[in-house]
């Protein structure tokens, strides 16, 4: 599951921070064979991602501060540092995205 987690955390950092307030852009993503969506707000401390596993319905939610993620999977509370974070091997392939 940490694994997820930093994946979906190294994509939502590389990824840019232009985000809408009323319409943020719902991306999505493919790892170990799970399709995720999500979507990165930006805040004053950071960006928040919030998404969910399409199968199971899992949510998450991860705050992005400096230095640090903290959040949670489903009812599982996570955190980590962001140097922790590691990048993909290979680069992520965005399934769809408005």
């Amino acid at each position: 599951m940490k694994t997820i987690i930093l994946a979906v955390s190294a994509l939502a950092t590389l990824t840019s921070a232009a985000v809408h307030a009323k319409d943020p852009d719902v991306k999505r993503f493919e790892h170990g064979g799970n399709v995720y969506s999500y979507t990165v707000t930006s805040t004053d401390n950071g960006r928040v991602i919030e998404g969910v596993e399409e199968k199971t319905g899992k949510p998450f939610t991860l705050r992005v501060g400096k230095h640090r993620v903290r959040g949670t999977v489903g009812s599982q509370q996570v955190s980590f540092t962001l140097r922790d974070v590691k990048p993909l091997d290979k680069p992520a392939t965005t399934l769809a995205s408005r």
